[in-house]
């Protein structure tokens, strides 16, 4: 399972018009999307886990706005979000012969002002469905859908969070990036408990968020600025790991902005193998990337035509399945392999799974492999337990593999340890020798107990 954190739609640079995108279930079955009809939008669902893709429209009583929220449960139907001055609406959307069926589901509202209320990415299961209310002093999550009664309150977090990325895969344990006292740290809550846990703090003065996380193989995708104070940059971990946090050179692209969309999951024990699926935006646009923590280099790929840009979901298999809309094909699904990824091959043609090609940026030019080295930061830890309120979570060996030789150390300095809060940090003084990074292989994985 890949646990994905997706903005819902929003406003792009034209005024009213959203974002082009989707959200996908956890499991990657269904996806809904707001869709164009002229000059109006309805919600769209697809499904994704037959022989072929397809879309059921879901239009309404009356047009939705941009600014509308949507998110597919696991049974089919589509969540909607209808933001109404402080007030939010919910309603889950289902077809009906000919029609569409609409079940609303109540409101919640939001009468501070700062107040804004998203919708969380989708929960594991699909069962459920859950929003985040941020204000200036304190947020709060939202039980929308799938609770006994209309929205439920079910945890109080304080300072102002943002973000969200799942921690296990039974949709307990929930990441929030966490402002408080003028930095943001990322907090696991425990939504059965309403418990809130300090997860991760690199360095005291930075901005530490967490991205991305798979907790099959316990990767972790982390942004910071605690290698490069002031500039944010994307890093890797493991979950219950005692490395540290590390920084690659291959993620720093130049004039891009790189945002990771998707984790490979079923990759148990074996973080380091994982492929990533990187949205790109350039000079040339909007391409994509792949990128494994053991192969230190990014592979640009064109991005299919009509890309729902930033929406994807990796199988276990290792394919990348990336969502489409044309003129053409109003729902198609175009595969990459990840073994083509590894090697030399290029973005598959539209619902094919393969294509050998030299991997390419837009515009032609080829990525050469880059060896750069890593900036280390400190140790990753374990999430807490439920039923606990902190600690690291107990650890377990990773499978055994062939030994590799360290790789050289990064040109830049080592800089102050990291930490999985509540674990000690590791300090380095700043004339020690840098440390020589350890197989990840060798690294134990934090067990995630959640019955």
């Amino acid at each position: 399972m890949t646990v994905c954190a997706i903005e819902p739609p929003s406003a792009s640079g034209a005024v009213g018009v959203p974002e082009a995108g989707c959200v996908i279930t956890a499991d990657g079955s269904y996806a809904a999307r707001l869709a164009p009809a002229g000059d109006c939008w309805f919600a769209e669902r697809w499904t994704l886990d037959g022989p072929e893709p397809y879309a059921v429209p879901l239009p309404g009583n009356q047009p939705e706005e941009p600014g509308t929220g949507v998110q597919p449960m696991g049974d089919g139907r589509v969540l909607v979000h209808r933001p109404s001055a402080s007030r939010h609406l919910f309603s889950l959307l289902y077809p009906t012969g000919p029609g569409t069926g609409e079940l609303p589901l109540g409101a919640v509202e939001c009468p501070e002002p700062g107040t804004r209320l998203v919708l969380l990415p989708p929960a594991p299961g699909g069962a459920r469905a859950y929003a985040l209310a941020s204000g200036p002093r304190s947020s709060s999550v939202w039980l929308v859908a799938g609770g006994a009664s209309g929205p439920e309150r079910v945890a109080e977090v304080p300072g102002r969070c943002s973000g969200g990325v799942w921690l296990d895969g039974t949709g307990r344990l929930l990441a929030l990036d966490r402002e408080l006292g003028g930095r943001t740290k990322t907090v696991t809550v425990d939504l059965e408990r309403a418990v809130v846990s300090p997860l991760l703090q690199i360095a005291d003065d930075s901005d530490d968020r967490l991205v991305l996380a798979d907790p099959d193989s316990g990767l972790l995708l982390i942004s910071s600025d605690a290698p490069s104070p002031g500039q944010e940059r994307l890093g890797w971990g493991v979950l219950g790991s005692t490395l540290p946090v590390r920084f690659p050179e291959c993620l720093r692209l130049p004039d891009c902005v790189v945002t990771p969309f998707a984790i490979q999951p079923g990759q148990v024990l074996t973080p380091e193998n994982c492929a990533v699926g990187l949205r790109l935006d350039g000079a040339f646009g909007t391409w994509v990337g792949t990128w494994r923590p053991a192969e230190r280099r990014v592979r640009h790929l064109p991005a299919p035509e009509g890309w729902l840009a930033g929406a994807g979901v990796w199988t276990p298999e290792g394919v990348l399945r990336l969502p489409y809309a044309t003129r053409a094909t109003p729902c198609g699904v175009s595969h990459l392999t990840a073994a083509a990824a590894r090697g030399n091959a290029g973005a598959a043609e539209p619902g094919r799974t393969g294509g050998e090609a030299e991997p390419a940026r837009p515009g032609g030019e080829t990525e050469p492999a880059r060896p750069g080295g890593e900036t280390e930061w400190g140790r990753t830890g374990g999430v807490p337990e439920p039923g606990r309120t902190g600690g690291a979570a107990s650890a377990r060996p990773a499978a055994p593999s062939e030994p590799r030789p360290p790789a050289p150390p990064g040109s830049e300095a080592p800089a102050p340890s990291a930490t999985w809060t509540p674990a000690p940090s590791v300090a380095r003084s700043a004339g020690s020798a840098p440390a020589r990074p350890v197989p990840l292989q060798q690294a134990p994985l934090g067990r995630l107990v959640t019955n």
